[in-house]
């Protein structure tokens, strides 16, 4: 299984839902991903996901 790069889309299950973002921190054992965007508070949604449970949908060439 690869591991995502900063700016790789990959997707990703929360709740029973997917999702679609953009990697901007990788760490040891998960990611760091950007996945919306809350215009109340005017900042990204994030959210922490292990290495084993997402997908690369697309990687930085």
């Amino acid at each position: 299984m690869a591991t995502a790069k900063i700016g790789d889309n990959i997707i990703f299950k929360r709740d029973g839902e997917s999702y679609e973002g953009t990697v901007t921190v990788v760490r040891e054992n998960s990611v760091i991903v950007e996945y919306g965007y809350n215009k109340k508070k005017d900042e990204p949604i994030t959210t922490i996901v292990n290495h084993k449970n997402y997908k690369i949908t697309n990687e930085n060439l």
